[in-house]
């Protein structure tokens, strides 16, 4: 197990460029098995679960060949079903949350699928409920072995059909929108998720021959085809790195120029840190974030603590929650944040209150932040990351605060954040991987 010791206190300057974005990575990987034909995608970020899914990909036979730092070409036209039920197959894809999306590719092409129980950030509890029922409406059948905790489905022919979801689950949409692409007649999805990374999929499908209806909004008609063809695709940057940099620019009152964010896309992130205080500038597609030796939280209009919460977009990405709370203990002013979705992801704070952050925890989903003003800074700690988001804000803190910090388990770190410490101390950091 691999660790990080930081020295906090250090301020940063110059420019960095966020990776590509991890979330929508694995789902476009995993659309590679849609067709035998070649497509190459650019801007993959070397992380751990992108990694271990192209690893998933080759050993299930899919022809995979890196371009260069950032580019890998797939044909997947000789894909072998057998690997599915191999224990190296079980043991990897249980690793990865991302493997659930191998699905709705093997059901639309192969008829067939069957993959373990995936794993992921224990975060709380992250049900799979969305996905089956879709495959179930789109014709699928499927069981789940209690002794093995594995999912077998099969479908000898999917039929489109009118499907409303219980949630607007991003990685249940672009499963049943992968498994609807080749389905015979028309498929229309309410309450679809509509991020940025659902908008990618379904741009690169079109290219590929896919007929799909309604990108951007929560309305997704798609008409069936017979085939899929290649394509090549870019990956956005990552807006989860782009508001990790944000809110450590912020703690250690620096001066950073945020290369290439694809700002459009960005949506309402740039909106809530400026809630905090923070001033963003727009250059280009640049973001600047100038040194702030204090930022003030807004309140709302009749004057009531401001509450910062987690929505389907166009509404703020659970995964920021935990930055925007870390950034909120430095600035001046009180702020509620409402992690609605994830019952665990909070539980973190309580590394924060032994490092002198004012925070109370009102329940599972509800934490109040009481700004230090940056009067009294962190103290160093030693700790664990427990999942990707939280590792990163407690390297936020242990960055800002005083003295050396330790943290542990940063695999989990390493899931979501390609070489960190390397890029971060090129900035000015320190920070030393042991």
């Amino acid at each position: 197990m691999s660790k990080f010791v930081i020295e906090g206190g250090k301020r940063l300057s110059g420019e960095i460029t966020p990776q590509g974005a991890k979330n929508e990575a694995l789902q476009i990987l995993c659309a590679v098995l849609l067709t035998p034909e070649k497509i190459t995608i650019e801007n993959i970020p070397a992380i751990r679960d992108v990694m271990k899914l192209i690893e998933l990909l080759d050993e299930l036979g899919v022809k995979v060949e890196q371009v260069d730092d950032k580019t890998w070409s797939f044909r997947a036209d000789q894909v072998n079903l057998d690997y599915l039920r191999s224990d190296a197959f079980y043991t990897k894809s249980t690793e990865l949350r991302g493997s659930v999306m191998l699905v709705g590719p093997l059901l639309a092409r192969f008829g067939k699928a069957f993959i373990p129980k995936p794993g992921g950030d224990k975060i709380g509890r992250r049900r799979l409920d969305t996905h089956f029922i879709g495959f179930q409406m789109l014709g699928a059948t499927f069981e789940f072995n209690v002794k093995r905790s594995c999912f077998e489905v099969e479908a000898p022919s999917l039929q489109g059909r009118k499907m409303l979801l219980d949630e607007a689950s991003v990685t249940g949409t672009a499963n049943i929108i992968m498994a609807a692409v080749m389905a015979k007649g028309t498929t229309t999805i309410y309450n679809a998720a509509c991020e940025p990374y659902i908008q990618q999929l379904c741009k690169m499908l079109v290219r590929m021959g896919a007929k799909i209806e309604g990108i951007a909004s929560n309305l997704l008609t798609i008409h069936g085809v017979e085939q899929l063809g290649g394509t090549d695709h870019r990956i956005l940057p990552d807006m989860i790195e782009i508001g990790s940099f944000i809110g450590m620019a912020a703690m250690t009152r620096s001066d950073l120029l945020i290369k290439d964010v694809a700002y459009d896309e960005l949506g309402i992130i740039p909106v809530s840190f400026k809630r905090l205080g923070i001033r963003l500038e727009r250059r280009g597609e640049d973001l600047y974030v100038p040194a702030m030796d204090h930022y003030q939280i807004e309140t709302f209009i009749d004057g009531a603590i401001m509450t910062i919460a987690d929505a389907p977009w166009p509404g703020l990405t659970p995964d920021l929650l935990s930055v925007i709370l870390v950034t909120a203990t430095q600035a001046r002013g009180s702020v509620l944040i409402h992690q609605k979705m994830f019952e665990s992801r909070l539980f973190f704070v309580d590394k924060l209150i032994d490092m002198g952050a004012q925070i109370i925890l009102c329940d599972p989903h509800r934490a109040t932040v009481i700004g230090l003003d940056n009067a009294m800074q962190l103290r160093g700690t030693t700790m664990s990351s427990p999942d990707i988001r939280a590792g990163v804000a407690l390297l936020i803190a242990a960055m800002s605060a005083e003295g050396t910090s330790i943290i542990h388990n940063i695999e989990q770190i390493d899931r979501g954040y390609e070489r960190i410490d390397e890029r971060l101390n090129r900035l000015g950091a320190s920070i030393v991987r042991e």
